[in-house]
C-alpha cells in the first residue's frame, strides 16, 4: 500500500499538504492539554478563548508559558523533516498547517501556510502592533509599549481564520491533485473541509493517521501509521523511484 502511495505522489503534478496536532506528538507536544499538573482540570476550549481571556487573562498567560516552553524546546521529528525533503526536490508544493509550534519550518519548510497562527507571534491586543518571541515571557501579564495587554498571535475558539490566510489555503487545495493529510481529527473546521475541496476536483486524497477519522470514509488510501514512520518510508522509497 505504501509503495503505491509513493508512486501516486512521484505522478501527482501539484501535491499538498494538511496537518494538525497528531505530527507534533512525536515531538512531544501535547496533542491538546498537558497530562499533567493544573492543566488536567481545564480543557483547551475553556482556555484557548476571547472571553477566557477576558475574564481571567492571568489564567490564559500562565497555561500558554506551559506551552510555549514545551514548544520551544521541541525538536522537529521524522514527519517534519520528510515534508521539508519533498519540499526540496519540488513535489510538495505547500503545506498547511493547523499547528502553531513552527516545527515545519525548524526542520526547513519555506512553503507553509498557518491557519491557527503561531506561538513565536504576540499580538497586541489595542494597536494589533505583532513582536516575534523565542522564549516564554517574563512578565505575568505580557504588555505592548502601547500600555495594552499583549496575547499569543493565535486563532482561538469562536475567532475566524484571517481571511487571506484562508482564501490562500482554499486556492492551493482547489490546485491539488494530492493531498496527504497527517495528524488531523478532520473534525476542527475550515481546515477540515480542505481535502472535500480536493476530492471535489477528482483530487486523491491519502490519510496517515493511527485512528480513524471522519475523513477515512472520503480517503483514497488510509495509513494506519504514526506519521513519523509512514513519512519517513514515503520519502525513502520516493527516493528510490
Amino acid at each position: 500500500m505504501i509503495e503505491k502511495v509513493a508512486k501516486q505522489i512521484l505522478e501527482s503534478k501539484y501535491m499538498t499538504a494538511l496537518t494538525g496536532a497528531g505530527i507534533s506528538a512525536e515531538s512531544g507536544i501535547p496533542t491538546f492539554r498537558g497530562e499533567d499538573g493544573l492543566w488536567k482540570k481545564f480543557k483547551a476550549e475553556e482556555l484557548a478563548t476571547p472571553s477566557a481571556f477576558r475574564e481571567n487573562p492571568e489564567l490564559v498567560w500562565e497555561w500558554y508559558k506551559w506551552r510555549m516552553e514545551i514548544v520551544f524546546n521541541a525538536k522537529p521529528n521524522l514527519a517534519h523533516n520528510a515534508f521539508a525533503e519533498l519540499e526540496k526536490m519540488g513535489i510538495l508544493k505547500m503545506l498547511i498547517t493547523q499547528n502553531v509550534d513552527d516545527l515545519h519550518e525548524k526542520a526547513g519548510s519555506k512553503k507553509v501556510l498557518h491557519l491557527h497562527g503561531s506561538l513565536r507571534i504576540l499580538r497586541c491586543t489595542a494597536c494589533k502592533k505583532r513582536f516575534e518571541i523565542d522564549k516564554p515571557p517574563i512578565e505575568k501579564l505580557p504588555k505592548c509599549e502601547c500600555g495594552a495587554l499583549l496575547r499569543p498571535g493565535v486563532v482561538w475558539f469562536g475567532e475566524e481564520i484571517p481571511s487571506e490566510i484562508l482564501r490562500e489555503a482554499i486556492k492551493h487545495a482547489s490546485m491539488s491533485d494530492l493531498m496527504i493529510v497527517v495528524g488531523t481529527s478532520a473534525v476542527v473546521q475550515p481546515a477540515a473541509s480542505l481535502p472535500l475541496i480536493v476530492k471535489k476536483n477528482k483530487g486523491l486524497i491519502i490519510e496517515i493517521n493511527p485512528e480513524e477519522t471522519p475523513l477515512t470514509n472520503i480517503a483514497d488510501i488510509s495509513l494506519r501509521l504514526k506519521a513519523g514512520e509512514a513519512m519517513d518510508k514515503l520519502v525513502k522509497l520516493i527516493q528510490e523511484l
